[in-house]
């Protein structure tokens, strides 16, 4: 099974029919304009290196070279076409192809196809026709076979006491004790594969009935944790808001224990680590590298920690959505704040990508320095900046932080322990959110403006620079986006304006759980109109603890209402893409 990220796929095929008497398509130039029509989209909503395929045996003199920037190209066959274009998405040199094959699969027809990057498309969500097979016959019509992605976990590979979710519910208290009392001898003294195998939620067959419980738990735990399991009625399951935590929140090995164990979250890390070129695979081995092997770049490097984090931020987001969950708003921390704006859809995915790696690339031409969480205000810290020392963040109420070049940052810090106040250092090594970051804040707004597509937010999309949520103005804006490394992020305005809307449960999608406790210092948390919770654990851990953090946060949106894609939450305890060990080694 070639690795996902080698592979291209077809997302969607569509068979036009011409009508009519008339010119061909081709002829008239109309035929490009048909395929994106039939795709529903405009040529501003596709990503900037889209191209397009004319496969025809007959010529077409009337044909464009572009329909409006998009290049267009002819070949003698669909089959040659998905060659060209496999080539064109694994070089880099495009993000999208679009193939219209005129007289397939009869004559007056034309077949489209739209072929992306596999593991772009699976983090993405796309539905997928198939992979392309290699041409056999020259003008033999594509054959797609299904894209094998992981497998099915065996017992070698599954780890031992594996948890999973159980979720129930009933029409009314006592249909809801009904289903329990059911479900208790289902699973007393199960073996673990078949434990791991019951349907994920029960009664089966029926629509979830609003009074809910849910408990992850291994085959040994579950008869006790069903009967201990608190029950909860809700009448309307708050609306979901996404929060991306940004630098300052890395930690080693963050989310490795999803990696290989959940297949959008795989998918998604692979596709943002393979846009990243030859830094791909560097960033992704010290990523997974065990505590026994010094990675190469250490995490809180500007190198490691700003790619990495929009990696498992993306990826983790990617996996809520793929549960059925649609956010009713987005707000990222910081660089979290791009991770929100690729989601949302002010970018794509390589062109967010981009914009990681020009971020890094100028930042680290910037001087050393750092960043300092404060327990104190905005308002009383002011006296103590000095040089090119700033307030980097508000965060909450006497929740502030500075970032500074390296010996000035120092000095600050010596002062502010002297008057006894709280300071904490913040893991990074270049000072975000300060003066200092000026240089590589005008040569990315440089990079940005020359190659980078811009759209307005498909979502709510609040900014932690605005306070407010993002207008089309900003999100337009490349000096926007570049100046987000220089400027104070102010999340706890941010996050008012975004409570003030509606009571909101708030998923922190990253590593560590730093929003999920600015969040609960807010009085809508506080008073239990809202609510935060987290998706990862607050400390590092071993794999199993990130696995078991997912299915508790995933249980809570199901008992606060929220209709879940069932087949993709049972993937979280069934699928892998790791081998299974062999069998000389495993161990009865």
């Amino acid at each position: 099974m070639p690795p996902l990220t080698a592979q291209t796929v077809v997302t969607r095929r569509l068979v036009i029919t011409a009508g009519g008497t008339g010119p061909s398509p081709a002829a008239d130039n109309d035929l490009v304009a048909a395929a994106l029509r039939a795709f529903g989209r405009a040529p501003a909503q596709l990503p900037p290196r889209t191209l397009v395929f004319i496969a025809t045996s007959e010529p077409a003199p009337g044909l464009a070279p572009t329909q409006g920037d998009i290049p267009v190209r002819t070949t003698d066959s669909s089959n040659r076409a998905l060659a060209l274009a496999h080539h064109e998405l694994t070089a880099k040199t495009a993000d999208f192809v679009l193939i219209a094959a005129l007289g397939e699969p009869s004559p007056g027809a034309v077949t489209v196809y739209a072929v992306r990057r596999a593991a772009e498309a699976v983090a993405e969500g796309d539905s997928i026709v198939g992979v392309p097979e290699p041409e056999t016959e020259p003008g033999a019509e594509p054959v797609l076979r299904p894209l094998r992605h992981g497998a099915r976990a065996t017992a070698a590979v599954l780890d031992r006491g594996a948890e999973r979710l159980l979720l129930w519910s009933g029409q009314d208290e006592r249909d809801e004790q009904r289903v329990r009392s059911e479900l208790r001898p289902l699973i007393e003294g199960l073996p673990a594969e078949a434990y791991l195998a019951l349907p994920t939620a029960v009664p089966c067959g029926h629509a979830p009935g609003p009074v809910r419980a849910a408990v992850a738990a291994s085959t040994a735990d579950a008869p006790q944790a069903v009967a201990a399991a608190k029950a909860a009625t809700l009448s309307r399951p708050r609306p979901v808001a996404l929060l991306f935590p940004g630098q300052g929140s890395q930690h080693a090995a963050m989310a490795a224990g999803l990696y290989r164990r959940e297949p959008v979250f795989t998918a998604a890390v692979d596709a943002v680590l393979d846009l990243m070129g030859e830094d791909g695979p560097a960033i992704r081995a010290d990523w997974l590298s065990r505590a026994t092997v010094r990675p190469a770049i250490d995490i809180d490097d500007v190198r490691r920690a700003q790619p990495l984090l929009f990696a498992v931020d993306f990826a983790l987001g990617s996996m809520i959505l793929s549960w059925g969950v649609r956010p009713a708003a987005l707000l990222g921390h910081s660089a979290g704040e791009l991770v929100a704006a690729t989601l949302a859809g002010v970018v794509t995915l390589p062109d967010a990508v981009t914009m990681v790696r020009e971020r890094v690339r100028h930042a680290v031409e910037i001087p050393a320095g750092g960043m300092l969480a404060v327990a104190a205000s905005e308002e009383r810290l002011r006296p103590y900046l000095l040089g090119e020392v700033a307030i980097a963040a508000v965060n909450a109420n006497q929740q502030t932080m500075l970032a500074g070049p390296a010996a000035q940052l120092a000095f600050v810090e010596s002062r502010l322990r002297a008057d006894e106040l709280t300071v904490v250092p913040v893991p990074a090594t270049s000072p975000f959110h300060s003066p200092a970051m000026a240089p590589a804040s005008a040569a990315v707004e440089l990079a940005y403006a020359a190659g980078i597509r811009l759209h307005e937010p498909a979502l709510p999309l609040y900014s932690g620079y605005t306070g407010e949520l993002l207008g089309a103005e900003d999100a337009l804006s490349p000096r926007f986006w570049a100046r987000q490394i220089t400027d104070t992020v102010y999340f706890k305005q941010a996050l008012e304006s975004l409570l003030a809307t509606d009571d909101m449960l708030l998923i922190e999608a990253g590593p560590r759980q730093t929003l999920t406790a600015f969040a609960r210092r807010h009085r809508a948390v506080r008073l239990g109109a809202s609510a935060a919770i987290p998706l990862l654990p607050a400390r590092p851990g071993p794999p199993e603890a990130d696995r078991r953090s997912v299915l508790n946060a995933a249980a809570r949106l199901w008992t606060e209402g929220h209709d879940l894609d069932q087949s993709a939450l049972t993937r979280l305890w069934t699928w892998t893409d790791e081998p299974a060990p062999s069998p000389a080694l495993v161990v009865s």
